[in-house]
């Protein structure tokens, strides 16, 4: 707003021309260069989406993998295996070196 304020009083004083028209080409300037700024960074900032998009897909893909193997290995379990998978996951839960505490 600066410079359009600045170009708008110069234009209402009717300073002389050559000021005038360096006003109106340093707003101009300014204004091209924010857009190719702007441009610069959506451009970026589509191509991280992409990125992220693409690691998204992986992973709901690998999380679904996991879960069918989980669930296949929980029908050939035993009672008794299953029970020491329990006992073994709690211990890992309640333990004081698990990676994250």
């Amino acid at each position: 707003c600066h410079l359009f304020c600045e170009v708008h009083q110069s234009l209402l004083q009717q300073s002389s021309p050559q000021h005038d028209a360096a006003v109106v080409a340093k707003w101009l300037k300014d204004n091209k260069v924010k857009d190719l700024v702007k441009s610069h960074l959506m451009y970026a900032v589509r191509e991280e989406v992409d990125v992220l998009k693409e690691q998204i897909k992986e992973l709901v893909e690998r999380n679904s993998q996991l879960e069918q193997e989980n669930s296949l290995l929980k029908t050939l379990a035993s009672p008794e295996q299953m029970a020491q998978g329990s006992l073994s996951l709690e211990c890992f839960r309640q333990s004081p070196w698990r990676p994250g505490r």
